[in-house]
Formats: structure tokens, sequence, C-alpha cells
């Protein structure tokens, strides 16, 4: 079920709130030289802490509730630091799907019942700032990040980027046959062999929304379609895929860079491939996880205090080294064998824009029956 659809009936309650691919079955160690010069804009002159000053850590007490669609296992280690240098602050965390959140974020709008959401992917969150659920906070050091990753009106700040990559099962695909564009993956060669998160997830929806920004809603509509009458499997998350994969039911899976390295760390024979980075070629697709300060936050201090840390150096090294992202804050190193996105020519495109056009991404999906 849709994001969009899950909404319709908070919506009556509320009275209508409104990329030659590079593939190798293991990554070497990389050199994270020359980061610090990634090709983005600076968000140089933006006022910092413009709700209020940042409080010392002294003056930070209470409960904080964080809603997060990062997963438990995968968000309480960046938790656990922060209680580290803030020990009077007890964390309730809720953490699940980021529509659900979502709804429950619409629904509570009148009664807010969280401080923080942090979302893992830009689609939501832009969809919320939208409906007035956030409220203005440059944290700390957000200058530093790249401007086009901190949302309108400071209504929410990007924490790390991810690629969009194909991953394959090395014993099942030779490497002179592998593919190197996305839109290799409706070829018939691979019918019934590619695995897929579908249409209730946040990492499909931000790549649909930024394809249908970069060619167009009729050739994403065209390679949306071709995927379901090549047989792709559309699983409800990417785990689900990255595992499917390296047991070897699939050959090929679309994923989040991330989910290679921690599917290969478990020790299947997995590999790569960073596609469309041929002539031609759209580039390499990336998408961003962000975090936003829940308006009417019962814990501000907190909250604020929170973010702070987020997109702080310690913060986006738990981020890089935890779970292999790609931190949005100049200078922090990337965990040994992820290689630099400064490698690889990007699609041109404005990923937290191509976000907003919301009803008619959902449409797109729906109208040609993505599951």
């Amino acid at each position: 079920m849709f994001l969009y659809r899950l909404l319709i009936p908070l919506l009556l309650l509320t009275g209508g709130l409104t990329a030659c691919a590079q593939a190798a079955p293991e990554v070497p160690p990389t050199s994270n030289a020359g980061i610090e010069n990634l090709p983005a804009p600076t968000s140089a002159g933006l006022p910092e802490n413009t709700a209020t000053d940042a409080p010392e850590s002294a003056k930070v007490t209470g409960k904080l509730v964080l809603y997060s669609g990062r997963s438990e296992a995968l968000i309480q280690p960046v938790l656990d630091a922060f209680q580290a240098k803030y020990p009077q602050v007890e964390i309730l965390l809720k953490a699940g799907s980021n529509s659900a959140l979502a709804n429950a974020l619409i629904e509570e709008q009148s009664n807010p019942q969280a401080d923080v959401f942090i979302t893992t992917e830009v689609f939501t969150v832009q969809s919320l700032a939208q409906k007035g659920i956030f409220q203005s906070y440059l944290p700390k050091g957000a200058a530093s990040l790249p401007a086009e990753f901190i949302g309108p009106d400071q209504s929410w700040v990007g924490l790390t980027r991810r690629a969009r990559v194909i991953m394959y099962n090395a014993n099942l695909v030779p490497p002179e046959e592998l593919p190197d564009s996305i839109f290799d993956l409706t070829d018939p060669k691979w019918k019934g062999q590619v695995a897929a998160a579908g249409s209730t997830n946040g990492g499909m929806q931000a790549q649909v929304a930024t394809m249908r920004k970069l060619i167009g809603e009729e050739a994403t509509a065209e390679w949306l379609k071709g995927l379901i009458a090549n047989e792709a499997t559309f699983f409800g998350g990417h785990t689900d895929v990255r595992k499917a994969v390296g047991a070897g039911e699939f050959k090929l899976g679309l994923v989040n860079h991330y989910y290679y390295h921690l599917q290969k760390a478990e020790g299947s024979n997995v590999g790569v491939i960073y596609p469309d980075q041929g002539e031609g070629q759209i580039g390499l697709l990336t998408n961003l996880t962000a975090a936003a300060i829940v308006k009417g936050a019962k814990n501000l201090p907190a909250a604020q205090a929170l973010l702070d840390f987020l997109v702080s150096r310690e913060g986006q090294m738990l981020f890089a080294e935890g779970n292999y992202e790609y931190p949005l804050l100049p200078g922090v190193p990337l965990r040994e064998g992820v290689i630099p996105l400064e490698n690889f020519r990007l699609a041109e495109v404005d990923i937290a824009s191509a976000a907003l056009e919301l009803d008619a991404i959902f449409k797109l999906m729906e109208s040609v029956g993505l599951p």
C-alpha cells in the first residue's frame, strides 16, 4: 500500500493537511584522499540555530522521544554515543517504517508526541515538511554541509548519502555478463533473476522521483513496466533483497550501496556494480537520509542537541563506520572498502527537489502497477 493511500484517512481526520560500470566480487580498500573536496556547494551564509542557541551539555535533561525510520540496531550505537555526552537525557525510541511513522506524525500534529524524526530517505521528510510537521533549526556545524542537503526553511537537515547500485551473486554471474546500467535490468536475459524493493519502500520511491526528474515521466514509467514484465521480484525492504541475492535466490539486486557491504560482511560471495558511468548514460543515482525537529516538540533543547550531534564529526563518523554510508560533513573518512563518490559521475539532479511532486510520483507508481 502506498504512503499516499495510507495518508487518506488521516487527511480526512485532519481536515486536508495540506554511473562504464565498476564491478568486482570484492571492493579493495581505497584511499579517502580528496573526500574533503567533493564537488558540492556549501551553505555559507545561512544563519545557524535559528530557533535558539543549542544548550550546553549540563543543561540538557529530560525525555527525548525519537521516531526513527532506521532500525533500532542501526541507530542505537549513535544514540549510545549521544547519551554518553548527554547522560541526563533519556531517549524513548520508536523505530518503524518511514511511512508508518509519517502517518503517526500527521495524526499527532495537534498534540505532538515525538521530538525528532530520522528518515532513511528524503522523500518522506520532504512530504512531511510540506505539511508543516517540522520546525526550523539549523544545527551547529550544518553550514559546512552542501546547501542542497538542507531543507526549505531549514525544516530538515541531511545526514548521509547513499548510492543506488546493482549487487550480484558472484557464484551465478561471471564478470563478462555483468550489466552496466539500471536499464539493463529489463533485458530478457535477466528475466525472473532481479530483486528490488517495491512501491512502499522509501528508497524505491525516492529513486522513482529522481528518475522522473532526470529522464521524464514517460521514460521512468517504461523502465518500471520493463521491470514488471521481466518478472522482477519486489520485496518490502532492501534487507530481504540483499539476503536473497546473497543466498543465490536471485542473480541481481537493486539496492543502496551499503547493503552490498553488509551482505559481504556476512560471508556471501557478492559483488557490486556502480551503474550508468558510460557516455550517454544517466550517471549514478544517490539518495539522502535526514533528520528534523517536530513542531511543538516537548523537549526542544534535547532535540536541538541531538541534531547538533548527528551532523558533528563524531556523529558523521558513526554513520560512516557503522553502516558504510557516505557522510555529508567534509573531511569525515569513509569506512575501508567504500569507494568515494568522487570516483563516479553522479546523476545531475537535485535530489531534494525531485521528491516534491508527491502526488504525481505516487500516481506514476500506481499507474504502472508497481507492487
